[in-house]
């Protein structure tokens, strides 16, 4: 199947598969229709005698009743999938005013492919690029203005420009990423799909499905009342049922528009667009690692950076320094790159990239004093100090919580503030026989209390006394008259008090010294990750349609419940007291403990405080965000969480990381700085160091402080300094 004779048997079976689907709405009406014909040859049956009796008249008030119970409901249904607003992908929307040359591009290429051109052009935080229907009237009225091609010729362009033709949407990272000829040989296709949107079967089809996904959508949404959630039910009920009879017709449907599509795309720069599908990928790599590594953790600070299209270039350029595999590259930024099409690519790099912080963070539609913009140069300072002092200031109040001394009776004067020595000596542990590991096949009260988020204790010894007191866990030289509780000493009192380490309750009541400024920003405990929505063939000129048993609720809906994040096809045989109790099982009881507490201390603070500038949902719609923020619902933002909630031992990890940072910065001279694939980082004389993570590690899991220590006398770190925090 090539050529024109490719591009006629897709479009057919497109067509064919779309009239599949209005079969299925018209059989759908004649259902709707058959009780009321009834009553109709009932009541002229009567009327002239041929159906008299008293029988006959009940059967006619019955089916009359009937008849009039199933047209109000199939009414309702009907107008509600006429009516129902469809999901919009969230884009930022590319006035022709400042970008002539990208419109121009574009219709240059819908002439070569003989197809109408897209209404408009609109970028996205995503690397993919498709067609998408905006023509509901929900989603306001189409451009009024007129615009004119230059290749039109005196009796008007070949291929006017349509006021139904569907929108162009491109990932922002083509067009940093790409040269001119890359972008438009990818475009081809995505383009091409114009055509067969503008045939009427294919475009009622589309409709029929779009306004049934809405409806089910709707009717998902939570009411109180119990004639709204009965009306929900049916209308759901009816919904579903019509997607479960559409699917498979619609699916083909769209397999058909994409084949004629990428057949009628493959006369115009078939073998450059071969070498631009690898430039896709890369693209897409690149912008998921910024995103991770470098973005997430300015956005956690109230922070969002404003360059993020910028950035991914940097990135890449990065990788392609580092990995033989990208070699050559970083040879073709010498060509034009495709954001030389815009106007002014600064600005609509920086609309892109808060519509990417909103969507993947939550945050707010405007900047402020919790919400502010940080350019790439600040980005160390702004982001990568404050976070460390942060997680810093945020470790030693948990310490202070657990009731851990600063500093030794006998240390030096001037040592007593927050010291990284004060977090090591707490962690150390004496002998293996304070790790907690999991005991299979028993009872875990036989290995000692259990506490209530899961997390075990040592069991007591049976000989030990019972009301010694004994001295301190982290002062061996301390005087037995100070009654501290033992915290992890196979000899401890069984009468001794012991502190509720995994207590959000009692970490709560407990005095919280100032440590961090009031007025820095707090950020969530924890992102979640879920997976891109697909997008389809970049042929296709819209999205697949879903599962009629899952719907996708409109954007942004507060009333409807979020399936939960991750991987829907693994089924959840855990809870999460079970999780966290094996992700800390083979730690040490103060590192279980000190997780716990810093787990608890994080969600104090995400319910005391929304993530950085974010504000609660509304019961309506927030202000528009960008040319088109009025086309979705922003009231359950983050719609795309980037990843799930961090265990308890990473929380650990990334908190004694922070210190470590600290002590290393203000006692050896370290500094912070940006790595664009790993984010974060710490350079000594200009040199990034690599090989933290491991002993952090070891002292987490293990309570082995060796390795870190060897680690910090190298480089001249005084972990029994004071160190700054925010």
């Amino acid at each position: 199947m090539t050529g024109i004779g490719g591009v006629e048997m897709g479009a057919q079976a497109a067509r064919s598969r779309a009239l599949a689907v209005l079969r299925v709405r018209s059989r759908a009406l004649a259902v709707a229709l058959l009780p009321a014909a009834a009553a109709v040859i009932l009541l002229v049956g009567g009327s002239t005698g041929h159906l008299a009796g008293g029988g006959w008249d009940v059967l006619r008030w019955v089916v009359s009743v009937l008849a009039l119970c199933v047209l109000l409901a199939a009414a309702g249904v009907a107008l509600v999938v006429a009516r129902s607003r469809p999901a919009v992908t969230p884009t930022v929307t590319v006035a022709e005013e400042s970008a002539p040359d990208l419109y121009r591009m574009v219709r240059d290429l819908a002439d070569r492919l003989d197809v109408p051109a897209p209404s408009a052009i609109a970028l996205t935080p995503d690397c993919d690029s498709w067609l998408e229907d905006r023509t509901h009237p929900a989603h306001g009225p189409p451009p009024a203005e007129k615009h004119h091609d230059d290749l039109a010729g005196p009796g008007g362009p070949a291929h006017r420009r349509s006021a139904t033709a569907p929108v162009l949407v491109i990932g922002s990272p083509f067009l940093w990423w790409m040269r001119v000829g890359e972008l438009r040989a990818v475009l081809a296709p995505v383009v091409a799909g114009t055509g067969p949107s503008a045939h009427p079967d294919i475009a009622a089809a589309r409709r029929f499905i779009r306004g049934l996904d809405a409806a089910v959508a709707v009717a998902s949404a939570g009411r109180r009342d119990p004639l709204s959630r009965v009306a929900c039910a049916g209308l759901g009920w009816a919904s579903r049922l019509l997607l479960r009879s559409c699917r498979g017709h619609a699916a083909e449907m769209e397999r058909g528009v994409a084949a004629a599509a990428a057949e009628r795309a493959q006369a115009v720069d078939y073998g450059l667009r071969i070498v631009a599908q690898e430039q896709v990928g890369l693209a897409y790599a690149g912008w998921d690692r910024l995103l991770t590594r470098v973005a997430l953790p300015a956005w956690r600070m109230g922070r969002w950076p404003s360059r993020l299209d910028v950035g991914v270039v940097a990135a890449l350029t990065e990788l392609s320094r580092r990995d033989r595999l990208a070699e050559g590259f970083a040879s073709r930024l010498g060509e034009r790159p495709a954001c030389d099409l815009l106007e002014e690519p600064g600005v609509m790099d920086e609309a892109v990239s808060l519509l990417a912080a909103r969507l993947f963070h939550g945050g707010p539609a405007e900047t402020g004093a919790d919400w502010a913009p940080v350019g790439w140069e600040e980005y160390p300072e702004e982001v990568v100090d404050r976070t460390w002092r942060t997680d810093a200031a945020r470790l030693h109040r948990v310490l202070d919580t657990l009731g851990v001394r600063r500093a030794a009776e006998d240390a030096a004067a001037g040592t007593d503030g927050p010291t990284l020595a004060r977090v090591l000596d707490h962690l150390a542990t004496p002998d293996a026989a304070s790790t907690t590991p999991r005991v299979a096949g028993t009872d875990a009260r036989a290995a000692g209390s259990e506490t209530e988020n899961g997390l075990a204790t040592p069991p007591a010894d049976p000989d030990a006394p019972t009301d010694a007191p004994q001295p301190a866990y982290d002062e061996p030289d301390a005087p037995t008259d100070a009654p501290q509780p033992a915290y992890d000493e196979p000899d401890a009192p069984t009468d001794a008090p012991q502190p509720a380490y995994d207590e959000p309750d009692a970490l709560a009541d407990a005095p919280q010294p100032a440590y961090d400024d009031p007025d820095a920003p707090r950020r969530p405990f924890g992102d979640s990750d879920a997976s891109r929505p697909s997008y389809g063939d970049p042929g296709a000129s819209l999205p697949p349609v879903g599962d009629p048993d899952t719907p996708h609720p409109p954007y942004g809906d507060p009333d409807t419940p979020h399936p939960p994040y991750g991987d829907h096809a693994t089924p959840v045989l855990t809870t999460p007291a079970e999780d966290d109790e094996d992700d800390l099982a083979d730690t040490t009881a103060r590192g279980a403990a000190l997780a716990a507490g810093l787990t608890a201390q994080l969600a104090r603070e995400e319910a005391e405080a929304r993530p950085a500038g974010a504000r609660a949902p509304s019961s309506a719609p927030g202000p528009a965000a960008g040319p088109d923020g009025a086309l979705w619902d922003d009231r359950a933002l983050p719609l795309l969480p980037l990843q799930p909630p961090r265990t308890g031992r990473e929380i650990l990890t990334a908190h004694i990381t922070a210190m470590v940072c600290c002590a290393a910065m203000d006692t050896a001279g370290a500094a912070p700085a940006l790595d664009w694939l790993d984010g974060p980082s710490l350079l000594f004389d200009g040199a990034r160091t690599a090989d933290l993570a491991p002993s952090v590690l070891s002292l987490v899991e293990s309570g082995d402080p060796g390795p870190l220590r060897a680690w910090m006398t190298e480089l001249g770190i005084r972990p029994e300094k004071p160190v700054r925090l925010v």
